[in-house]
């Protein structure tokens, strides 16, 4: 058994159905080098750290927040901070609070290879409740900000989100995963997204840890007839970064549009899987990400597709372009494309390269110095994925926290 392991069902006090999923995931142990779905991301060293549960609040200073107006839910190290939360004024048709209040546990997740999401069934007590009801417009974007501080000691914590969107309900949600400085804690997180029939959901993701933080995050999305979820993730920092995004199109015309950037700097190792399924007829599904490997970074990508037997009409696209800025950096990519079914329209395509010689050589002969220019073209080459974002407010959300990314890159 690992150390890991070992630590994190210290002090277990769940019911049994909980321990059962705990003592199943601690007779298993974590998954090696074997296992596909971790090919590409070693857990050696994981498994032999140790972690405590966050026992006390941390403090925060309130400017870190300053730029993220309400309504907003703050978690600090894993726990829910009233204080610098802000539910703002009360909306029509929303709804915002949290598991822990309405008394909730989330469900176990029994698949062998999702390792982190047993744990968190079997761990979480808590997390995000946010609710639109049917025909609900809410204009304002909801702010989801987990901040991770320097605490005595390395720290785990396991939260589960929900987010139901009504037939007919609208809502823009927003992302932040931040550092307030230097800590080595392990954030284990589930989303869980349910769009009703006709609903629409507008999500951005920004994440931006420190050189010593582990997550594993995962977003589980179900989308039901003419539902239209669309998404940008900008994923950069931390030691080991692992997103899982599985999105499920169960209704007709169901359409998904899910774009990201990966940066992967120092020694960052960012991973990100997807797991898209089409179910139901004529949906649709666009993918666009970027990656970028600087120094010994590593970036690895999944992108998988399946489209099952009778869901006709499918139209599914995936583009996976990546740059390489360093000689030690790596980049793993591998667009996977399931068809069971015959009247469908599928493309998927990943490319790994440098930058343009040619127009570096343009950009310096105009007077910008080598780093300029190279964080000139990588800036444009990241910047395509956020083009689907039309609402202003989001795009400026999506944007500083890409700028903030690159501004961090050590280009020479």
């Amino acid at each position: 058994m690992s150390a890991l392991l070992d630590s994190l069902a210290a002090g277990f006090d769940g019911d049994a159905a909980r321990r059962a999923a705990l003592d199943a995931t601690l007779a298993t142990g974590l998954p090696g080098p074997r296992s596909e779905a971790w090919k590409y991301t070693s857990l050696r060293a994981l498994e032999r750290r140790s972690f405590v549960a966050p026992q006390a609040d941390a403090t925060v200073d309130a400017d870190l927040l300053a730029a993220i107006p309400a309504p907003r839910l703050v978690f600090v190290n894993g726990r829910l901070s009233a204080t610098l939360s802000d539910a703002g004024v009360a909306t029509p048709g929303l709804s915002i609070g949290t598991l822990a209040d309405a008394g909730t546990l989330p469900d176990i997740d029994n698949r062998d290879d999702a390792v982190f999401a047993r744990l968190n069934g079997a761990l979480a007590r808590d997390g995000a409740s946010i609710s639109v009801e049917a025909s609900a417009r809410i204009e304002a974007p909801v702010h989801l900000v987990f901040v991770g501080a320097p605490a005595e000691g390395d720290l785990a914590w396991h939260l589960r989100h929900h987010v139901v969107l009504g037939e007919g309900a609208t809502l823009a949600l927003v992302e932040h995963h931040l550092d307030t400085g230097a800590h080595r804690h392990l954030d284990n997180t589930i989303i869980s997204l349910r769009v009703a029939d006709r609903a629409e959901l507008h999500h951005v993701r920004l994440q931006h840890r420190g050189i010593g933080a582990t997550s594993f995050l995962r977003t589980d999305a179900e989308l039901q007839a003419a539902s239209v979820y669309t998404r940008v993730d900008v994923e950069a920092g931390g030691a080991l970064s692992r997103h899982e995004l599985d999105v499920r199109l169960l209704g007709d015309d169901a359409r998904l549009t899910a774009n990201g950037v990966l940066l992967a700097g120092g020694r960052a190792h960012v991973d990100t899987r997807l797991g898209i399924r089409h179910i139901a007829k004529n949906t649709a599904c666009e993918l666009k990400w970027r990656g970028i490997g600087d120094q010994r970074g590593r970036v690895v990508f999944h992108g998988g597709i399946t489209i099952d037997a009778g869901a006709d009409g499918t139209d599914a696209r995936l583009s996976n372009k990546n740059l390489l800025l360093s000689p030690t950096a790596e980049i793993d990519t591998q667009p996977v494309l399931v068809i069971h079914a015959d009247e469908v329209q599928a493309a998927h395509g990943a490319t790994v390269g440098q930058l343009d010689p040619g127009a570096l050589f343009y950009l310096r002969s105009r007077g910008l110095p080598a780093s300029d220019a190279q964080r000139l073209l990588t800036a444009a080459f990241v910047r395509e994925p956020l083009s689907t974002i039309t609402d202003p407010v989001l795009r400026a959300h999506a944007e500083a926290g890409l700028d903030r990314v690159l501004s961090g890159l050590a280009l020479v």
